[in-house]
Parts: structure tokens; sequence; C-alpha cells
């Protein structure tokens, strides 16, 4: 794990100091090692940096930018399966003067060019430079575990970890996208490839970036998408095959997950998908596996006691830290350093915590991201089927007339809307859902709104536009299963740009590596291959993933409730955080930032300061916002 920027300046006013001062707000991603690297054998620079977090091969044989006859690297992340890669290559005749997975990758690309990827497991953001055609390559991994931003503009391509190793390059602007901050109060996160900024873009995962240093041309090309395997024929196997199949990939995936030269930990919250991990990775092993949970002292926010009880049932060698609120309001100050572009999920809190409690014993510790996503297990996902099943029954001509009538009535007064899931979040766009036509994908991005678009129209002082995302990427994609297209949707919206910029900028905060081991790519592409009832059955979530667990861990005790990862910041900011609160939501702060509303955000304080909840969701969004605004746009 490690941190990477770089630049292609055509316009060669760029050198090795301004690379070097690329790299360096990126420290924490990789303390253990620098190194930089110029070429500017053509008409124009190119810069590499890379911080280095020393995970395989820990010797300085691992260190980068990396060559290989006309080949250089810089790489974040892990190339899980690079032994047998490697094994493979030697036969061919290759010969390795390093240890590490970055020497494979460089040979790799040598004897395969950028089909190499293909052979890959792992998680990886690199950039290679071919300086015999002059070709500049720069790839992210299929699910997007590792980041990749880049700003293309002017003669000048940048590309990093992290957004803030742009800002002290000289050609980079700060101009802010309305359009992408439209975004990110709909869902609380900007989605790819869309960023904050404008000519600045998120790498789509599965995608990468081919840089003709002779032309100037970048194009962007696809290498995978987990819809091309949903749209595949289901596979005709039986349930207990299905369950055979999915065990031994998954165990396959989190044995890859271990190689490490350094100690390895597991993130355990006590629900299913942490607790398989820490289950089939504990089978057959003498060594306790090292486990971490943070507690807190709040009744429906507290999972650290069943996760002590899973620990103990699998004789894991387990910490666990009850934390106080005043140790997660420390937190809210740094927030805007790590996630340098607005980002308003509040679970960011509680996995810097737990971060920071198992970086004290592992340098890498697995988490479980992804489970939900690939095997059904979020209640929205049941909630799209029953939503999909009752909305079609209405005939197709009476769906425009319903959604204006809805239009004129808030959502109590709709007993049917109340009923649903989320649907107090999703009843001011039914009347858009009804126009635009119900389809699964349609359903998930309403239910996922944090703020109506009606909201968006009164937010804004100035008009704005919503960008096209995944979340309509399937629309003219025929599926056979219903649930298909809500799956293949949230593993390319809310996964990749929520759960994973979550995870990786917390783990990073503390230079630790956190892994994804159920976002293997051969899992996504067996599991998106089976049919919804193997997944959701009668109601009951992740029916296949339970059938493996319940293997290792008596059903008895992982059968309860989700509750998910969280902290109640709602109550928090009423009370001891209402100065907070007040001071980034004032008046006349909104008023001369010049972007928003005033008379609109003090309706909403006033409606969440007499006690109701519905519009926090927004209100914490802002405060991020704000907070952000003033660390980085001052």
């Amino acid at each position: 794990m490690c941190g990477i920027a770089g630049f292609v300046d055509f316009n060669n006013k760029s050198n090795e100091k301004t690379i070097q001062s690329m790299i360096q707000p990126i420290h924490h991603r990789g303390p253990d090692d620098t190194g930089s690297y110029l070429y500017n054998d053509f008409k124009g620079s190119i810069g590499f940096g890379h911080k280095r977090l020393s995970i395989i091969d820990i010797s300085s044989g691992g260190h980068q930018p990396m060559h290989y006859e006309q080949y250089t690297i810089v790489f974040n992340g892990e190339m899980y399966n690079y032994k047998s890669v490697r094994s493979e290559l030697e036969k061919e005749g290759y010969t390795f003067d390093s240890a590490s997975d970055t020497a494979v990758i460089l040979r790799a690309f040598h004897k395969w060019g950028v089909q190499a990827v293909h052979k890959f497991i792992g998680m990886f953001s690199f950039a290679i430079l071919d300086r015999k055609t002059n070709q500049l390559y720069i790839f992210r991994d299929r699910a997007g575990v590792k980041p990749l931003y880049y700003y293309h503009q002017k003669g000048h391509l940048l590309f990093a970890s992290e957004l803030k190793a742009f800002y002290d390059h000289p050609a980079f602007v700060k101009e802010l996208d309305h359009d992408a901050l439209v975004e990110y109060f709909l869902y609380g996160y900007i989605l790819a490839p869309h960023t904050v900024f404008k000519n600045t873009y998120k790498l789509r995962p599965g995608h990468f970036l081919e840089v003709n240093l002779e032309t100037q041309k970048v194009r962007e090309e696809k290498y995978w998408d987990i819809v091309d395997h949903f749209k595949k024929p289901k596979l005709k196997i039986s349930e207990t095959e299905a369950i055979e199949e999915t065990e031994k990939l998954l165990t396959s995936a989190f044995e890859y997950r271990m190689v490490s030269d350094v100690p390895v930990g597991i993130f355990l919250s006590g629900g299913y998908d942490s607790s398989t991990v820490a289950a089939i990775l504990q089978k057959g092993r003498t060594e306790k596996l090292k486990t971490f949970t943070i507690g807190f002292h709040l009744d429906g926010f507290n999972e650290a006691v069943y996760a002590k009880d899973v620990a103990n049932y699998l004789g894991t060698d387990h910490t666990e830290l009850y934390c106080t609120e005043a140790e997660a309001e420390g937190i809210f100050p740094e927030l805007p350093f790590y996630y340098d572009e607005p980002f308003a999920d509040s679970s960011a809190i509680p996995t810097i915590l737990v971060s920071r409690l198992a970086r004290k014993k592992v340098t890498v510790a697995l988490s479980a991201d992804g489970g939900d996503e690939l095997f059904g297990g979020y209640r929205k996902h049941h909630s799209v089927l029953r939503a999909l099943s009752r909305l079609q029954r209405v005939p197709s001509f009476m769906r425009k007339p319903i959604g204006s009538v809805v239009d004129l009535f808030p959502p109590r007064y709709i007993p049917f809307l109340n009923k649903t899931y989320r649907f107090d979040h999703f009843y001011h766009s039914v009347a858009d859902l009804f126009k635009g036509g119900v389809y699964p994908d349609q359903i998930l991005r309403l239910t996922s709104h944090h703020i109506n678009r009606r909201g968006i129209d009164k937010l804004f002082k100035n008009s704005v536009k919503e960008l096209p995302t995944n979340f309509t990427h399937t629309r003219d994609i025929e599926f056979a299963d219903p649930l298909d297209p809500a799956l293949a949707v949230d593993y390319k919206t809310y996964m990749v740009d929520d759960i994973l910029v979550k995870v990786d900028r917390a783990t990073m905060s503390v230079s630790l590596e956190g892994r994804e081991p159920f976002l293997d790519h051969r899992i996504a592409e067996f599991v998106s291959q089976l049919p919804s009832s193997l997944k959701i059955r009668n109601g009951e979530k992740k029916y296949l993933l339970k059938q493996v667990t319940h293997k290792y861990i008596p059903k008895k005790m992982m059968d309860r409730p989700k509750m998910g990862f969280g902290i109640p910041v709602e109550h928090w900011f009423r009370k001891d955080l209402k100065d907070t609160l007040l001071f980034y939501l004032d008046d006349e702060k909104i008023r001369k930032q010049g972007l928003f509303d005033v008379g609109y955000l003090q309706q909403v304080k006033k409606r969440y300061f007499s006690g109701i909840n519905e519009d926090f969701e927004f209100i914490w969004a802002m405060i991020v916002f704000q907070m952000w605004f003033d660390r980085w746009m001052k």
C-alpha cells in the first residue's frame, strides 16, 4: 500500500521539485520510503512520485519508482497472486532482482502489454511509462479499491492517489464544479468519474488511461465491468453446488489477502461479512488471528458485544475499545484533510477509530466490504424488489397523473409510501419515477437521495444540473433477473464511491493497509451469475452467504438485526455540538460564500432544532462541505 502522484507536462515547465512537492501531502499513505523520477526525452516532461508503506519485500528491493528495460512504474496496492505470475514469467526466461509484486507487474507488462492486467488478482492503481513507444498507461483495479484521480487541462495531465497531491502543482486550478456538488448533496458523496473540481476526474474502476506522449492524445478504455457478468446467462447449478463453489472462492480470496511480510489483522463487527472472513481464516490455523472492534456506550449503535461473542467462539486474539463521544467528536476537525473531497458518510469516524486501534498491533487489516452488494445484504435491495412489484401494477397511462398528484402532498398523507423502506426520502421523487419509467436502478437511485431534487433547486442560488452517473448506466440493458440491475448499480456507485473511499482514507490516515477480501473479482463474476433466489429468499437477505457462514458459526449466534457501523451524530448536533452546527451553517458565512440560498437553510435548521431528524443527512452533508471549504478553498 502506498501513495502515488505524477504529471505529464507538455509545456515542459515542471521538474523534479514539482513532483516532490506533490507527494509530500500524501506522506501518511507511505511513511517508509520516498522516491521520484523525471523523464523529459520527448517534447515535455513526466514526473513520477511514490510514498511507500512496506508490505511485501520490505527491503530496499521494493523501492519505487521501479525500472525494467524501457518501463518505469509507480504502484499503489497489492497483487496477491504475484508468486504464481512470477513463476509463469520465470518459465518464459525472466529473472528477478526483487521479491516484490511491483517487479512482477513490470515484467508482466513487458511480456503481455496491457493484457497483463487480466492476470492480476488484487487491488491497485499504477502508472507505467514505456519509454520506447512514448506511451503512458494509468490503471485502476476492477472494483475500485484503490483510488486514482487525474486532472487534464491545458497541456497538463496530473494523477495521484488523493486530490491534495494536485494542490501544489502550479498548473492545477481549484474551480468548483457546482453540478458535481449536486451529486454530493443528493448522495453524500461524488460519483466517478466526477470530482468536486472542474477538469478533474476519478479514473473509473476497471478502466485505464492511455496517454500518447507524441500526439498528446488521452484515451480511456474499459477492461472489466461487473455488469458484463450480470448480463450472462444464469448458471444452472444446484443450491448445494452454489454453496460449495462460493465457499471455495471465498477461501481462496481470503487466503490471498493474508499474503504479507508484516502483521495482518481483521476488522470484526460481529455481522455476517466480517465474521465469515474471520471464521474461514481462523479455521485450520494454530496461531490466533488478531481481530479488532470499536464499541460505543450507546444503545442501537454498539456491535462490540456481538463481535466479542464471535471472537470468543472462533478463538481469535481480540481487541476491543469502547470510545466516548468526546473521542468520536475529536475526529471531526481531521475529516477534511483525509477526505479531501466533500464526503458525508459519518461512519468514517468509527472507521478511523478502529483503524487507529488496529495500527497499534498490525500493518494490514482485512475489512469485509462488498458482501452486501454481492449477496443482496441491504434492506434497500429487498425493498427495490418489493417496490418494483407494487409500482409495476400501476397501469402506465396512470403513472404521470399519479405523479402529479403526489407532488401536491407531503409524505405523511400517503400511507402506501410510508410503508416502504426509505420512502420518507423517496416520496418526493415518485412523480419523477413515474414520468421517467419504473426501473430497479431508478428506484435505487431515488431512495438513495439525502435531499430531493426540489430541495436541490431551492438550495443552490444558481442553476445546476445532475451529471450522468452509474445510477443510470444499466437503463438500456436487459437483465434476466430484476435484482441484478440494483446490485450492479450499487456495486458501481455506493460501494466504490462511498464505502471504499471511507475505508481507504481511514486506514491510510494511520498508514494501515486495508484489504477487501470480498472484492476478489472471481467472487463477483461467479455470484453475479447466480439467481436472486439464492441471494434474497422469502425476505431473508444474503441467503447464500449465510449458508456458508453457518458451517463455521452457529446460526443462533448470528441471527440478529443488521445494525450498520455508525454513530448518532444527529443527536449530538442538537446538544454538545450545537455551536459547531451554528458556526458552519451561520447565515452570514453562507451568504458570503455565494453558493447556497440562506433562506432555505434557515428553514432546514428550524425543522431540525424542532426535533425532526428527516433533514439531518443533508445538514451533516452541509457541515462537512463547509469544513472542507474552510480547509481547502480559503
